[in-house]
């Protein structure tokens, strides 16, 4: 089970998007570590001086309840604390707090999960910018080709699934 917990897909459909920025949540992280969500986040608070709010942050009752109707599921339902979200530094930060091998071997996974979604979200900006740049240098007659590659990459964008990270309502304002 703990090498299924490891995989860049699990990890990344653990990613969410909150306040412009790419997180995990406290549950899942201590899913991913195997220790209990409680374990954690007392570790944190004795190590609060190490999460600067670019690092981690509380989620606030509107992002949790919001966040909680996205995931649709009742299995948070008796939390009598709002869960922390840990960005990218937050979770390298984790693992100078939590020394244990399994702690590491978490870690480099969830960093191996952010370095290749940022390749991904990269290689398809720079296709496109690539294509903006070929409609611009070639005339008319080529017109049609380009509205055909853009009408499929449109497709296929909306067609797949989300890879990774899911954004939050709050964001888009």
């Amino acid at each position: 089970m703990a090498s299924e917990l490891m995989t860049t897909d699990f990890i990344a459909s653990k990613i969410y998007f909150l306040r412009g920025e790419k997180v995990l949540l406290d549950s899942d992280l201590a899913l991913l570590y195997n220790i209990a969500t409680k374990a954690l986040k007392q570790a944190v608070r004795r190590n609060n001086h190490r999460f600067p709010d670019d690092f981690m942050f509380e989620l606030t009752s509107e992002e949790f309840s919001n966040l909680r109707s996205q995931i649709v599921t009742s299995s948070w339902g008796g939390k009598r604390h709002l869960p922390f979200a840990f960005t990218e530094q937050g979770v390298a930060m984790l693992s100078g707090i939590l020394n244990s091998t399994r702690a590491i071997e978490t870690n480099i996974a969830i960093m191996r999960t952010f370095v290749t979604l940022r390749r991904l979200m990269h290689s398809n900006k720079a296709l496109a910018d690539k294509i903006k740049e070929l409609e611009s240098k070639y005339d008319e007659q080529f017109k049609v080709v380009f509205d055909t590659i853009s009408q499929l990459i449109q497709q296929e964008t909306e067609e797949m699934r989300p890879f990774g990270f899911k954004s939050n309502k709050l964001d888009q304002n």
